[in-house]
C-alpha cells in the first residue's frame, strides 16, 4: 500500500542523525553541521551488527545505491522521518515505506551517465561495432558502408531529464529528436504516448527512458514494434518490464528490428536466454547509470541533503515531484 509521506519541510526537527552509505563524506565535502550525528552503512555488511540505539535516533537514512535487500533496514529505523533514495526510479520502494516517511529520489544523479550509454548504445548499433569487434578477433578485414545517426530520426519515450540530456548529445549527432512523454506538453513540443501509433512509422531509433509503473508496463509491446519501419533499432534504458521482450523476440528472429538492451525482461538474464544470440541485439548488464559521474554528484546530494534536515528546512528532489 502506497504510504502518504510527511511535509518535507518538518523532518529534521524531532532528531538530526542521519545513516548514509558512504564514509568520509565530511573530509572530501566540508564539515557537517554542528550536532548531526552520522553513521555509515553500506548495506553489504550486516545490518545485526549495526548499534540499536543508534537505530533507533536516525531520522534520515540514505537508501545504498544497487544493493539488493537493503530496504530490510526500514523496519528497525522507529524514527525515521526521510529516505533518500540515490535511483531516480523509486516505484518499488514506494509501498515498503511506513506511514509518514517522506521519499527522495536521484533525480538528475544519472542524467548524463545514463545519457552517455544510450548514447553509446545507439552509435554501436548503427555502426556495427559489435561485427567489427568480432572480425578484429577472427583476423578478418572486410570493410562495409554502415548505418548512421546523423540524419535518423530518434523517439526519446520517456521525455524527463534524463531524455532531456540525452535529446543534446543526439542534436550534437545531427539527429531529429521526437519528445514523447507520458502527458502531451504542447508548449515543450512533447508528445503524448498515446500518438505513439501515429509517430513510430516515421521514427528510425526509439529510445524508452521509461520507469516502471502499471501505466508503463508492456507499454512498448507487439502493436508499437510492428509500427516501426522494417530495420529500426529498438534501445531501452529504463526498466525492463516496459518492452515486451516476446515480441520483439519475433520481430529480432525474423530480422526486421534491432535491439539495444541495457535493461531487459527478465533481470539478470540467464545465461542461456534467447536475446542473447537474437540476430542485430545488443545487451549491456543494466550499467547505464553506473558510470564515474555518479559517485560525485551522488555524494554532493547526500551532503546537501544531510545539511538541510540538519537545518529544518525542505529537502530537495521530493517524490512525487
Amino acid at each position: 500500500m502506497q504510504q502518504t509521506p510527511a511535509p518535507a519541510g518538518a523532518v529534521g526537527r524531532d532528531t538530526v542523525d542521519v545513516l548514509v552509505p558512504w564514509p568520509d563524506l565530511d573530509r572530501r565535502h566540508g564539515a557537517w553541521p554542528t550536532g548531526v550525528g552520522v553513521h555509515v552503512w553500506d548495506g553489504l555488511t550486516p545490518d545485526a551488527d549495526l548499534p540499536h540505539e543508534m537505530l533507533r535516533r536516525v531520522g534520515l537514512w540514505v537508501l545504498p545505491y544497487a544493493v539488493p535487500g537493503a530496504e530490510r533496514l526500514l523496519p528497525r529505523l522507529p524514527a525515521l522521518r526521510a529516505v533518500q533514495s540515490l535511483s531516480a526510479g523509486v516505484e518499488k520502494l514506494l509501498p515498503l515505506l511506513p506511514a509518514g516517511v517522506a521519499l527522495h529520489n536521484g533525480r538528475g544523479l544519472h542524467d548524463a551517465s545514463t545519457a552517455e550509454h544510450a548514447l553509446g548504445l545507439i552509435l554501436a548499433a548503427q555502426r556495427d561495432l559489435p561485427r567489427w569487434v568480432a572480425d578484429q578477433r577472427a583476423g578478418r578485414w572486410e570493410p562495409h558502408f554502415t548505418r548512421s545517426l546523423a540524419d535518423s530520426r530518434v523517439a526519446v519515450i520517456g521525455y524527463g531529464s534524463i531524455g532531456a540530456a540525452l535529446e543534446r548529445r543526439l542534436l550534437a549527432c545531427e539527429a531529429e529528436v521526437v519528445r514523447v512523454a507520458r502527458r502531451a506538453r504542447p508548449q515543450e513540443n512533447v508528445h503524448a504516448v498515446g500518438e505513439l501509433p501515429a509517430l513510430l512509422p516515421e521514427v528510425d531509433i526509439a529510445v524508452l527512458v521509461l520507469p516502471e509503473t502499471p501505466a508503463t508496463t508492456g507499454l512498448f509491446g507487439a502493436e508499437e514494434l510492428a509500427a516501426l519501419p522494417d530495420g529500426a533499432l529498438v534501445v531501452n534504458v529504463g526498466r525492463g518490464r516496459t518492452l515486451d521482450t516476446e515480441a520483439l523476440l519475433r520481430e529480432a528472429d525474423a530480422g526486421r528490428l534491432r535491439a539495444a538492451l541495457d535493461v531487459t525482461d527478465p533481470e539478470p538474464l540467464p545465461a542461456a536466454h534467447p536475446l542473447r544470440t537474437a540476430p542485430g541485439v545488443l545487451l549491456t548488464p543494466h550499467v547505464a547509470g553506473g558510470s564515474a559521474s555518479f559517485r560525485p554528484r551522488a555524494e554532493r546530494l547526500v551532503v546537501e541533503q544531510v545539511r538541510r534536515f540538519a537545518a529544518g528546512v525542505p529537502l530537495s528532489n521530493a517524490y512525487p515531484g
